[in-house]
This record gives structure tokens, sequence and C-alpha cells, in this order.
């Protein structure tokens, strides 16, 4: 049963905030949370973070003017309680349903969401790009970034920073600080100081005691600018934000709607510099479930909001993973150069595992990729054997290291390069699709994916043992298929594939976890007269080029299938098969790959069924190839 909300019931955009007094936005706020904790018990999602920002959700549409003012949401899973408050309420139990709410800002889901965000630390570069946006057109409004303590430890953030200053005024930066604990817990004193110095009275005497102090000689002037700077520093912590051209105010309790009410209020009367203000959230913050666990529910799937408890089913095999992780820890009991990297996803890549088994040989760098790269290959160069496991969505933010520092010098960095392909209810921004065509377009790169877990463990084994170039092997999110997994990890042979299943007429080649939707394509077409060979490829790069050849002089139709964009494993096979003479003697030939859009977030099965990865459409892409009309219908049989 939804939550009774009398205030929030009466809250249809921001601007019915307005008038409210702080008894009635605190309860708003209270009442936000319980809807949000309700709705996300039904869809699953990212839940600890958006609890976290209840109070600054409501205080800052109170404060702006939106959408007129600018408001920016870091990462953007932290944006919930701001879709609840912006019109989406009765939209708000769709989220990460096919043809519902996106789970993080989008610009064509509402006026209110000015930028879409999903990947760390882009909010403030945006925010400077409306600052210079709206000073050029001659307006007049606020513009605010919201960025997570997480997401300020990417390189890009200070990126932005070290030029807003002389870029950008009417800008407020709100750092989010839930974890990183940049300054200690604060209390009533602290507010009152935050209050105070982001108060026009304080501005003032600021502006007096500098002109007083222009009269003394050039010493005296730069002694009292120090000492005023470091006092300030001392009290509230922001001496590095002033540093980068920032008027720091804080910390600030940001669970406190009265100072934040304030001190926003204030921030927003400052012309002359950006403003930064920092607040300290906790994340789950007024469920005592969230508050509990370690992750702060981070990322749930449907729960029991009275308990607590996820509704997770039990899994009929290991994820891909944790075949991953368990595969790396047992090749590093044997090999003690093996170290691993993450960018901040420790759990997600699945090296918390690695890392409880090599505390001493595990880095997790924060959200910086191109770091992460760099510094792995800094690691290979003495001597190392590092795995970079990276999502593939994230890899893209690291390609240039890994063009320039880590392929070009031949380095032996292996990318594990997980949820590659379509990711469900994730959807566009965290999709892996395109690392095919990208990280095989490098000379000398060895470019694997994985058929089944059995395969992702034999290929973890062989990215160890490549000693004289970079690798990378690729799987999808989820569980896998159930097959036994090896006790002993031999290496593949580089190289070279396998065929799984001999046929006559067509030929389908998979690179990737479409093998078993291709065996069951090729059981539904050998049922039709079609006998049908299917091969497991491994490599994109180096391809198998025997087994290519095979394929295409003995069959009539040769399918490739992949999960990725167009522009990889497909084009590499078509431009061997044009450079060899094997498309003369009229072999058909057809690529499938994903749709050449950004698919939109929803289950996966139903994802690839729109992509026509499934078995239904290897079929009918067959059928098609030899020119009959008859099409499956779902089932298997011909319609």
């Amino acid at each position: 049963m939804p939550p009774i909300t009398p205030a929030l019931d009466k809250i249809s955009s921001p601007k019915d905030l307005k008038g409210l007094t702080l008894g009635e936005l605190r309860q708003v706020a209270d009442e936000l949370r319980n809807e949000t904790i309700d709705a996300v018990s039904v869809t699953g999602g990212h839940l600890g973070a958006g609890l976290g920002v209840v109070e600054l959700t409501v205080a800052l549409h109170h404060v702006l003017d939106t959408p007129k003012d600018v408001l920016i949401w870091d990462v953007g899973h932290q944006a919930y309680p701001h879709k609840i408050l912006t019109g989406r309420r009765d939209r708000i139990r769709t989220l990460r349903q096919g043809g519902g709410l996106s789970g993080f800002t989008k610009r064509s889901e509402s006026i209110y969401d000015p930028f879409g965000t999903a990947h760390a630390a882009t909010s403030i570069s945006a925010a400077l790009g409306f600052c210079a946006s709206r000073d050029l057109q001659g307006g007049d409004h606020t513009v605010v970034a919201v960025i997570g303590d997480g997401s300020i430890t990417a390189g890009m953030a200070y990126e932005a920073m070290n030029k807003a200053a002389e870029t950008s005024k009417r800008l407020i930066v709100v750092l989010n600080d839930n974890d990183m604990s940049i300054a200690p817990p604060v209390g009533g004193m602290s507010h009152y100081l935050a209050r105070l110095v982001s108060g026009t009275g304080y501005r003032t005497l600021r502006k007096v005691g500098k002109q007083a102090a222009s009269v003394f000689p050039k010493p005296l002037q730069e002694a009292a600018r120090k000492a005023e700077e470091y006092a300030r520093g001392m009290a509230t912590g922001g001496t590095f934000f002033e540093e980068l051209g920032f008027y720091y105010v804080g910390p600030i309790d940001g669970h406190d709607l009265e100072a934040l009410v304030g001190v926003l209020e204030n921030a927003k009367k400052i012309e002359d510099r950006p403003v930064l203000v920092h607040v300290v959230t906790q994340k789950g913050k007024g469920y005592l479930p969230a508050e509990a666990a370690d992750d702060k529910y981070h990322g749930v799937v449907k729960f029991n909001v009275i308990t607590g408890e996820q509704a997770k089913s039990k899994p009929n095999a290991p994820s891909y993973t944790r075949v991953f992780a368990d595969s790396l820890v047992k090749l590093a009991e044997a090999d003690d150069k093996i170290v691993a990297i993450t960018a901040a996803m420790p759990s997600g890549t699945g090296l918390d595992v690695f890392g409880k088994a090599f505390p001493g040989r595990t880095y997790d760098v924060g959200i910086a990729e191109q770091h992460a790269v760099t510094f792995a290959a800094g690691l290979a160069a003495d001597g190392m054997k590092p795995f970079a496991a990276i999502y593939s969505t994230f890899l893209q933010r690291g390609y240039d290291q890994v063009v320039h520092d880590v392929a070009i010098q031949s380095l032996p960095v292996r990318f594990a390069m997980d949820r590659a392909g379509l990711v469900g209810a994730d959807g566009q921004t965290h999709a892996g699709s395109f690392d095919i065509g990208f990280m095989g377009a490098l000379p000398g790169m060895v470019l694997m994916a994985a058929a089944d877990e059995a395969e992702l463990a034999l290929m973890t084994a062989t990215a160890a043992a490549i000693d004289d170039r970079p690798s990378a092997f690729r799987y999808p999110r989820g569980e896998g298929v159930g097959v036994e997994i090896p006790v002993i990890l031999n290496p593949l042979e580089i190289g070279k594939g396998r065929i799984v299943r001999e046929g006559g007429s067509v030929a389908i080649l998979s690179f990737g976890t479409r093998l078993s939707e291709s065996l069951l394509a090729a059981e539904q077409l050998a049922a039709m007269g079609l006998p049908t060979t299917v091969a497991d490829a491994r490599f994109a790069k180096p391809l198998d080029h025997d087994l290519i050849r095979q394929l295409a002089r003995h069959h009539e139709v040769l399918i490739t299938i992949e999960e990725g964009a167009v522009g990889g494993f497909g084009a590499f096979v078509l431009h061997f098969l044009a450079s060899d003479g094997l498309l003369d003697r009229g072999l058909k030939v057809r690529t499938l790959t994903l749709p050449d859009i950004f698919q939109d977030h929803d289950k996966p099965d139903l994802q690839y069924r729109l992509a026509g990865l499934d078995a239904e459409g290897i079929v009918n892409t067959v059928l098609q190839a030899l020119g009959r009309d008859a099409r499956l219908d779902g089932t298997g049989l011909r319609a």
C-alpha cells in the first residue's frame, strides 16, 4: 500500500514549494523519502543515494526557480526524489521498466532535466557550458551542479573547477559528501559559521577589510590576505576550493532544511565568483535497513519495505563477474606478479573477492579510468601482470590511454571488460556496445569474447599468459548458462575458434554469449531442412582465418552475430572475406549486430529480441538471405 502523503500530494511542480514554511518543507521531505522508498521497493534501482539528498532536493527546488535556473545532478542515480517533485510522480513506479522512466536524468524526459547524466563527474563541465551560454545570450539565471564525493575523485571535475573562476559567475556547485568524510561531522556551530560566511554581512566585512588593508605596504597586505584565508580555511576546511577560485561554504548538515535553505539563498546572491556549498549527508538516510547496509542500499532489486529484505532469485549459475573473480584468484595464487585494478567498482567487477585474497595486490583508483589504464601500463612496463577490470561503458573514458600508453608500447595490460552488451534496466548509458570496434581497431590487441562461464575462465588464463602485447576479453552482466568450469585453466590458442555443431547449408559464426541462441536457431533451421554449422569465434582479433575460410567455402549462407555495435566483429569478418576473395563465389553473408540506435532500458531478453539477436532473429535472417518469405512466429514454427 503506498504511503500516506497529504503534503506531497499538493506538489505537482517545484513552484508549489515556494510559499511553504520550514515546517511544511520538512513534512514534504519526510513524505518524499517514504514515497521514494516505496517506489523503489516496487521497481528496484538506486536507493541509498536518493534517500541521502531528500532534504537537499526539497531545499534546491524551494530556493531555485527551476527550470529557468539550471539544476544538474551528477551521475543521476540520486535524482529519484527530484523526478517526484518535477511532475513525474505518477510514473515513478515505472522506473527502469520498459517504456518507463529512466533511472538517470534524461533530457527527453523532462524540462527539469536540462542535461542527461549517468556517468560520473560531468556535471561541473556541463554547468560551465550552461553559464557561458547564459552569459552570451544575456541571461541572469543561476546554474547549479550537484556532485557527489565519489564523482569528485574523477579528474574531469577538477579540470572543470580549474576553469570555473575565470569563466563562470552565478554558478553553485553543491558537493554532496556522503562517504569520503572530507570533513568531520558538524554541529550547530559549523552551521552558524556556514550561514555567517555566506551572508551579506560577512562578505561586506571582508570587502571593507580588504579595502582598509589596501593602504598597508605590500608585504602587510599579503600577510593580511593569507591570515584571513587561513582563518576561514581552518574554520570551514575550504582552503583547497578557495585556491581553485570558489567561494567555499560549509560543511553543513545536508539533512537540516533550515541550514540548507539559508545557505542556498545566500549562495544565490553571490555574483562575483562561483560558490561551492559543501553538504554532509548520509546515504540511505531515514530507512534503517539502508542505513545499516555497508553499501547503504546503493542498488537494489524489489524489496519488502518493512523488513528491507530484497527479493533476489536464487541463481541457477554463478554470475560472469564472479567467475572472472574466482578465476583470477586461482591464477594469482600461482603467480605473484598478477595484480588487479578497479576504478571505484570493486564489487561490481568482482575485485572485492580478489582484494580479500590479495589486499596488497589490489588497487582501487577511484572514478579515474584514464589514470587506471596508465597506472596499469606502468605496472606492465616494470614486469607486473596487471588486470584492469573496468565496465565496457566506463572504459570508453580511458580510450586515449589504451591507445597511447598501452597499445602503441605493446604493453601486456589485460582488460577485463564487464557488462559487455546490453544491460537491461541501466539502459543506454551503461550498455557495453562499442568495445569490440574500438579495441579491435588497435594494432596488436588480442580481443576475446566468452561464450559461457567456462570460456570466460579460460580466457582469463589466456590473458594472464600473454606477456608481449595487450589483451582484452568481454563478458556480459548476469548469470552464466550453467556449464561446468574447468578445474585446470589452460590458456587458449591465440586466434583460434571452435566448431560446436556441424551442418552443411548454413553457418553461424558467434562472437560472445549469443552462442546459446545460435544453437537454438540451428535446431530450428535443421527442422526446416537447413542443416546448420555453429562456430564459436572466441577471438575477434586476431581472427581465425582458417575457420572463416572453411565456413565460407562449404556453406551457402554465413551469419555473424555479436553483442556489439555496427563496425565490430562482423565488419572484421567482412573485411577478411573481401580481401581474401571469398565473396566472389556468391556467398550470402549477413552480420547481426546491435541496432544503430541507443537502445532504451528494458528486460535484457526483450532488448535482444528487439535487436534481432535471439534465435528467432537469427532464423529469420537466414530465411531472408535465402529469399524465403517464411518467418517464425515466436514459437519456433513458421508462420
